[in-house]
């Protein structure tokens, strides 16, 4: 019997679960700028409320020293509906996200 409604919970549950509809996300917006070695730059929204932008510069840290310093942000509608934003910069200080859900230090 234990079996059964252990069984039937599950179930239950499964059908319950929402559809995942980012498989049938159709691109609304997509930009690409690859300007070689010196850096890019590219966007893209999609229908199922994703959107990411991010771009890149060269930038000399030394004499022989260089990297990319890489700006952006994503954005997505989590299940509650409420869209999240990440903004970012990543450079010779690591990966640096800012958003007003992420906990600040």
């Amino acid at each position: 019997m234990k079996t059964i409604f252990a069984l039937a919970a599950i179930i239950a549950l499964a059908l319950a679960a929402p559809l995942d509809d980012s498989k049938n996300a159709q691109i609304l917006k997509y930009e690409n700028d690859n300007i070689g070695v010196d850096g890019y730059k590219f966007a893209f929204e999609t229908s199922d409320g994703q959107a990411r932008q991010e771009q890149a510069e060269l930038k000399k840290l030394g004499d022989d020293v260089e990297a990319l310093v890489v700006r952006g942000s994503f954005s997505f509608t989590a299940q509650d509906g409420q869209v999240y934003t990440v903004n970012y910069i990543a450079d010779e200080n690591g990966f640096q996200p800012e958003a007003a859900h992420l906990p600040r230090a």
